[in-house]
């Protein structure tokens, strides 16, 4: 009687352990880094450094090379991003979304102004990673068109989430022409813009001018639920 008690409570803990799986299948997330290689990013702009290290993507600062960016092969529109990251101190980096990158020279025009896009830059939606003294992490910077449009200046809960040295979580969630992100789970941006609806996620290392220190940024548990 004891060994079939036992044997009914492995049976019995499998199919608890597989609803959950069964769930978390349900639920829709997929990782976007299978923690082993970079084969579903390629590289575009400048030529940071990126690698692998203890289940994590490490970027690493390069001297006279412009804003470097990992960016996912699958473009994405509606979506739920969550992801970690620590940052050097120093170095400014992002999380590009929905953003795009032109094989040719092009001259788009956004908000009644014209604005010249060069072949190979990356540009668009990026969520801002911020280790100033300004602190806006969260925020929403249009990369390579128009700047800042939602900003943290006016948001103190959000500025204060961000924890300098440790890692932080970011989760981003976009629908139509919805972008809202939080910090460690404090609600930071919320923008309402429809100029770009899909396009491909990116890590971001900020170029460094002619500094020669090394500085690093790190993303691990990057995770997308898309939105139907």
């Amino acid at each position: 009687m004891v060994a079939g008690f036992k044997w009914a409570g492995v049976a019995l803990a499998g199919l608890v352990l597989a609803g959950l799986a069964a769930r978390a299948d349900e639920a829709g997330w997929t990782p976007l880094f299978n923690g082993k290689d970079l084969s579903n990013f390629e590289q575009k702009g400048g030529k940071a450094k990126y690698r692998i290290e203890g289940g994590a993507i490490v970027g690493t600062s390069v001297p006279n090379t412009p804003n470097s960016f990992l960016c996912t092969k699958k473009e994405y529109g509606d979506f739920e991003l969550e992801l970690e990251f620590k940052v050097d101190p120093k170095l400014n980096s992002g999380v590009q979304i929905r953003s795009e990158c032109f094989d040719e020279n092009k001259e788009i025009k956004l908000d009644g102004k014209s604005i010249k896009v060069a072949a190979g830059r990356v540009h668009g939606y990026q969520v801002e990673i911020d280790p100033s003294d300004r602190a806006w992490s969260g925020g929403i910077y249009d990369e390579g068109r128009r700047g800042w449009l939602n900003d943290l200046k006016n948001n103190e809960p959000a500025r204060k989430a961000f924890k300098q040295g440790d890692w932080n979580k970011f989760k981003v969630a976009c629908k139509g022409d919805s972008i809202k992100t939080w910090v460690n789970g404090v609600p930071a941006a919320d923008l309402k813009d429809s100029v770009t609806p899909k396009g491909f996620i990116a890590l971001q290392v900020h170029g460094v001018g002619k500094n020669d220190k090394t500085m690093e940024v790190s993303w691990k548990n990057i995770r997308i639920r898309e939105i139907k």
